[in-house]
């Protein structure tokens, strides 16, 4: 036994001087990293969970980071630079966007350059050009960061968009959706990782790893390293409707509704709706053959789901076909489902872009019943909207 013991000894040590040479030149970046990754003040339990938040995400990368020069993104920027020099990493991208919204909005803008040197990142400032909406302001300025930002990740080869939407955002999205009657996947709120709601970057990810964080704790954070973050007066502008739920939050959480329990609100039907997409794919596959701007329908299988599903796999379906990164308006989803399933479409019908009707004989790959989908002739996909990055 002591001989074994011996060998093992020796192998281990001739294993500690085998070890490849990335691994010697992953230890000292890790260790020309240290000053800068170790987190200032009493910031290591954040930064601990903000760790773990990463690991369950995915992690990812390469990595862009969109920041406003307010408290949430100042210390996304913060927190990511700080794991990725960590996890040895390329450092993130900070893009900022200068919206011309406020006369002095290019100062948010140069704030955010300043910040972003002191961390020892590169940023790009992102100018929001031509003519600004007098209505919907917010969801038509969200639009153009995803425009913007969009096309510079992919251009730039980034795999994804880290947004610092937190869980009192997750709480306020929930409440302004169920004001406006959204249904189970309005109302499960964001996703901690979906793509860009633009289908020309879809395949660019936005990774939200803060939702479940409170404001409070990132400025707690800033305070701690003794970061500066200035706050956009227009998040306090009652013209917005989110400007105005904030500033109910206290009434509101006197009635039990606490930012706590609706952002749970909003994970528990997260969950319900990731099972609705499982069950949706999988009819997909056995009721669906898509083609190039068209797909072959079968529907005495959609006849046979639940109508829930049924509904969410004909929606799939034109949405895919012509090219829109939104669904088509319920109501009139519903009626063409109804038809679809009673086989009364007669010469076919049209929606969301789409003609729909009898598939010719050479089509009817389910048999006698199969429907054509494909896109209307004089239809080009339309540029996504504000309505489109919305119902995201």
């Amino acid at each position: 036994m002591r001989a074994s013991s011996a060998k093992r000894r020796v192998a281990a040590k001739r294993t500690k001087k085998a070890a490849p040479p990335e691994r010697k030149a992953a230890a000292l970046a890790t260790a020309r990293q240290e000053d800068r990754s170790k987190p200032k003040g009493a910031t290591e339990p954040l930064a601990n969970q903000f760790a773990n938040v990463m690991t369950w995400l995915g992690s990812p990368w390469p990595a862009a980071i969109a920041v406003s020069a307010g408290g949430d993104s100042v210390a996304l920027m913060f927190l990511l630079a700080d794991w990725a020099a960590r996890e040895v990493r390329s450092a993130p991208i900070v893009l900022t966007v200068d919206h011309g919204l406020r006369p002095d909005s290019h100062k948010d803008a140069e704030h955010v350059r300043k910040l972003a040197r002191s961390a020892g990142l590169e940023a790009h400032v992102l100018v929001w050009k031509g003519a600004k909406p007098s209505a919907d302001i917010e969801a038509e300025a969200r639009a153009a960061r995803y425009r913007l930002m969009g096309a510079w990740c992919a251009e730039k080869g980034a795999a994804a968009l880290y947004l610092a939407h937190t869980m009192e955002d997750q709480a306020e999205t929930f409440l302004l959706r169920l004001s406006r009657g959204s249904g189970l996947d309005g109302l499960s709120g964001m996703r901690s990782v979906a793509p860009l709601p633009l289908a020309e970057f879809s395949g660019v990810k936005l990774a939200r790893p803060l939702l479940g964080i409170r404001r409070d704790e990132l400025r707690t954070f800033l305070k701690n390293r003794g970061e500066t973050w200035r706050e956009d007066p227009m998040n306090a502008d009652p013209r917005f409707a989110r400007s105005r739920l904030r500033a109910e939050w206290p009434a509101l959480e006197k009635l039990g509704l606490t930012i706590p329990r609706v952002a749970d609100a909003a994970n528990h039907l997260a969950r319900a709706r990731e099972a609705l997409e499982e069950s949706t794919d999988s009819v997909l596959q056995r009721a669906v053959r898509m083609r190039s701007q068209e797909a072959v329908l079968d529907p005495l299988r959609l006849k046979m789901q639940p109508r829930e599903i049924g509904l969410r796999v004909l929606a799939t379906v034109l949405s895919q076909v012509s090219g829109e990164p939104y669904r088509p308006r319920f109501d009139s989803l519903e009626r063409l489902f109804d038809s679809v399933v009673a086989g009364n479409l007669g010469g076919g019908a049209t929606l969301h872009g789409c003609k729909i009707g009898p598939a010719p004989v050479r089509d009817q790959v389910f048999g006698s019943a199969t429907l054509t989908i494909s896109r209307e002739p004089t239809r080009e996909a339309k540029e996504p909207s504000a309505r489109a990055a919305r119902r995201r």
